[in-house]
């Protein structure tokens, strides 16, 4: 099997405003949209980001039509310090405050308007050697 592309797709109710969220907050671009779709795409991303409105009658399996519950859109970055601060000064709803496991992942999480949860991720230095 070979893959030529990549791309997460969620359901939400207002696709605008997360793909707003997305454009203002993560930096990426609108790639194409239609009436309740919109697909954005970021050069350091590694796949597209897509939006569909929830409900919409082409979408199947209708059974897989729901919210993204429980899933988390999970970003490494560089520089978490200076993403974090800079997304609280923009008012972004961080739902997990900053943070740094034993093991060295040191993440904070934040929710757009329909609520899909958006994990940032540095990798430091283990806390706790033995993990």
């Amino acid at each position: 099997m070979q893959f030529t592309a990549s791309a997460i797709s969620l359901n939400v109710p207002d696709v605008q405003a997360s793909a707003e969220w997305a454009r203002t907050h993560l930096g990426f671009e609108e790639a194409m949209s239609a009436d309740g779709f919109c697909s954005l795409t970021h050069p350091d991303a590694g796949f597209n980001l897509i939006y569909l409105r929830t409900g919409l009658p082409t979408f199947t399996p209708s059974s897989a039509s729901g919210t993204a519950d429980g899933l988390l859109v999970v970003f490494t970055v560089d520089d978490i310090d200076t993403d974090y601060a800079r997304l609280c000064d923009e008012g972004v709803d961080i739902v997990t405050p900053i943070e740094t496991e034993p093991w060295g992942e040191r993440y904070f999480q934040m929710a757009d308007p329909n609520g899909i949860i958006y994990q940032l991720v540095q990798w430091v230095e283990p806390l706790d050697p033995t993990h």
